[in-house]
């Protein structure tokens, strides 16, 4: 059996980390068993949905790398299949028309209450024979005796009686095919083996198995997925620090961080933590798929996307770095970023720290701006170190980095300094900041040129 996956997003807002985690666990499931994973865009509520949205998910889905099989999907461009189906089970006996009110729907409820009974339409118009009409709409017709079973892969067994069940409308009275009955068709459509999706869905698969049942068609797999949670153990939000896929993107974390965290969010692999994504395609089958709710950590978050940093090669971490740099303003050739990336990437949280603290880099000795934590090492004596090492160094034969560490070595060793007398100041004169590499392979990405001149402008 070909393995058969999808990921169906609504487009009212980003794609959230929940939506990604689900996204990423469908893919990696197809791509185990060398499969398909679909992507479909759930967009029938026109009044919410927006084409930024759509934009957007779909923007996200290929920063994480999460490429889809087969031709995007779009719900609203499928309303008269989805009645197509709702008229065969009408014709089939197993839904028919209903012509009660909200108001007398909500009345039936109260009554069920009042006995102690599960709230539910009471069925009044199974038998009436209605035909189309205005505000009306279709329901389903449960089964009067029975259970519905299903083998959750993250929640073992669930069985829920159809007493439980409400005869749900399939078709509401403008027209419109409602969400369990569009869900349905589209994964039968799509040829959908493996439904994963988050555990607020637990409640529709019952229903959506007894209209595969109605519909003759064979069950999916079913597996749901607690819920992200707060440290706290509160539901995630913004105050716990959770962002939006493109959020995480637009701050500069590396996508191959955010996979490996969100996935490490509801599955395991003995103690492992960090996997490549080859790694995690040839491991992930669908099962050690946690039944417990996991909690975000933001700064393991964060761990993850320094150790990403460190590792990656200077020619991708340059690609990935050129369009923030861009953003301060600086059109500068991946090359030059190949250079220059490797002094900051143990030190930057992010890529977007990283170009800010690149930016000196790239700017003329005339416009350098100095932090004012910096500057304080700009004193009088610290003037004065400056000129003595630009001395020195403009008498160098080259300026490599060996070549000019040495020379700083030997200049403070000659003058019974200690090297905080000298190297805060000229890290200062070269780039405006307390902080940042050695200052002999500064020096040396900056060249001789430009250092001296740096030196020239803040010794004078």
């Amino acid at each position: 059996m070909k393995v058969v996956t999808r990921f169906a997003p609504s487009p009212t807002g980003h794609l959230h980390i929940g939506g990604g985690r689900t996204a990423i666990f469908c893919w990696l499931l197809a791509r185990h068993f060398g499969g398909e994973f679909r992507l479909r865009i759930e967009d029938t509520d026109a009044e919410r949905s927006r084409q930024e949205y759509t934009d957007s998910i779909l923007a996200s889905m290929k920063w994480l790398g999460l490429d889809w099989d087969g031709e995007l999907t779009y719900q609203s461009q499928r309303l008269d299949l989805y009645n197509s189906y709702v008229d065969r089970l009408i014709e089939g006996g197993h839904a028919y028309w209903c012509d009660c009110s909200p108001e007398e729907v909500e009345a039936m409820r109260e009554v069920a209450r009042a006995k102690g009974q599960k709230p539910r339409y009471n069925g009044r118009c199974r038998q009436r024979g209605l035909g189309p009409g205005p505000g009306r709409v279709v329901r389903l017709k449960v089964p009067d005796e029975g259970r519905v079973v299903f083998q959750d892969m993250v929640k073992g067994a669930i069985a829920v009686d159809v007493t439980e069940l409400d005869d749900m409308v399939l078709r509401r009275a403008d027209g419109m095919p409602t969400y369990n009955m569009a869900v349905v068709v589209d994964d039968h459509d799509m040829g959908v083996t493996h439904v994963v999706r988050g555990d607020d869905h637990v409640s529709n698969t019952p229903k959506q198995i007894l209209l595969y049942q109605a519909l003759g068609w064979e069950t999916p797999v079913f597996g749901h997925v607690p819920m992200i949670l707060g440290p706290d153990k509160q539901k995630l939000s913004k105050r716990h620090g959770a962002r939006a896929v493109i959020e995480y993107e637009q701050d500069g974390l590396l996508p191959q961080a955010l996979v490996n965290y969100l996935v490490r969010l509801g599955w395991s692999h003995g103690d492992q933590e960090i996997f490549s994504l080859s790694e995690l395609v040839r491991l992930f089958d669908g099962s050690n798929l946690n039944s417990a709710a996991a909690a975000f950590d933001p700064e393991k978050l964060q761990w993850l996307n320094a150790h990403y940093l460190k590792e990656s090669p200077a020619p991708e971490l340059a690609a990935m770095l050129r369009p923030f740099v861009r953003q301060f303003g600086f059109d500068v050739p991946a090359s030059r970023l190949e250079e220059l990336a490797p002094l900051y990437r143990e030190r930057a949280a992010n890529l977007k720290d990283m170009a800010a603290a690149l930016c000196p880099y790239f700017q003329d000795a005339g416009s350098l701006s100095c932090e004012e934590k910096a500057a304080k090492s700009l004193t009088g004596e610290g003037r004065a170190q400056v000129a003595a090492v630009r001395r020195v160094l403009a008498e160098l034969p080259d300026f490599e980095p060996e070549t000019l560490e040495k020379a700083i070595h030997e200049y403070v060793e000659r003058g019974g300094l200690k090297f905080k007398q000298v190297g805060p100041p000229l890290r200062a004169a070269l780039i405006g900041q307390s902080g940042g590499p050695s200052v002999h392979l500064i020096l040396a990405a900056l060249g001789r040129a430009e250092s001296l001149k740096r030196l020239d402008r803040a010794a004078g």
